[in-house]
């Protein structure tokens, strides 16, 4: 009797559109974003407690993992901006067929990466 009933798929047999990737990766950003934050202020409060704190700052900033977080942030930001933007064009009613989701969605994603290289060029 149990062997009668349909096995739901899973991740290893269905494969989430481009659109539920995106959705995945925003909520995920947000997230990144949040914890983040957390890393502005204490680098606000660091500038707030004088010039050794700042230069120690600037020091921890010189390693390859923090300059990778960085980037990571500056990639999240800027790609919760672009899904924000799609959402924004949602909210006027246009682009819900499928074809129109599917393009938005890897423009969101190309130009999320252009604008971080971009931003990233620029800072370095």
């Amino acid at each position: 009797m149990l062997h009668d009933r349909p096995i739901s798929p899973h991740l290893q047999i269905y494969t989430l559109p481009i659109t539920g990737i995106i959705s995945i990766t925003h909520r995920l950003t947000g997230v990144f974003l949040a914890v983040g934050l957390i890393g502005i202020v204490v680098m606000l409060l660091q500038i707030r407690n004088g010039m050794l704190s700042y230069l120690q700052m600037q020091s921890i900033l010189q390693f390859l993992p923090i300059k990778l977080l960085v980037a990571g942030f500056i990639y999240a930001l800027i790609f919760h901006l672009c899904h924000g933007i799609r959402h924004l064009i949602w909210d006027v009613g246009h682009s819900f067929s499928r074809d129109t989701l599917t393009r938005y969605a890897l423009m969101e994603i190309f130009a999320s990466l252009i604008l971080t290289v971009i931003t990233l060029v620029v800072l370095l």
